[in-house]
């Protein structure tokens, strides 16, 4: 008999936000990801993510919308484009935010 292959599931809410944002990694980010955008996560979508994800650890909130845009050098409709769920519950799940840390501001869909 094989061993059973075990797979990695993070914990998250009913919403699939992660319960421990410190559990985030690339891999559980892939994981958030399906389901959430079209397609394999490419470039673009990780700069978008790794974006987020820096600016929640150093400031422990989302950036505004203007400034994701300014400092990733991508248009807003071409960011709701990779996310079609939204900042929220696309890009920032992904990138491991708690729900709770996000403004309703932030929201787009």
């Amino acid at each position: 008999m094989a061993p059973a292959i075990q797979t990695f599931s993070p914990e998250t809410d009913d919403e699939g936000f992660l319960l421990q944002p410190g559990t985030w990694t690339k891999n559980v980010a892939e994981l958030l990801a399906q389901g959430e955008v079209p397609g394999k996560l490419t470039e673009e979508h990780w700069r978008v993510i790794d974006y987020l994800r820096q600016y929640y650890l150093q400031f422990d909130t989302v950036p505004p919308i203007k400034m994701l845009c300014r400092d990733t050098g991508l248009k807003f409709t071409y960011i709701a484009k990779l996310f079609p769920s939204g900042l929220t519950k696309g890009a920032c799940k992904i990138a491991g935010i708690p729900r709770s840390t996000i403004k309703p501001s932030f929201h787009y869909l």
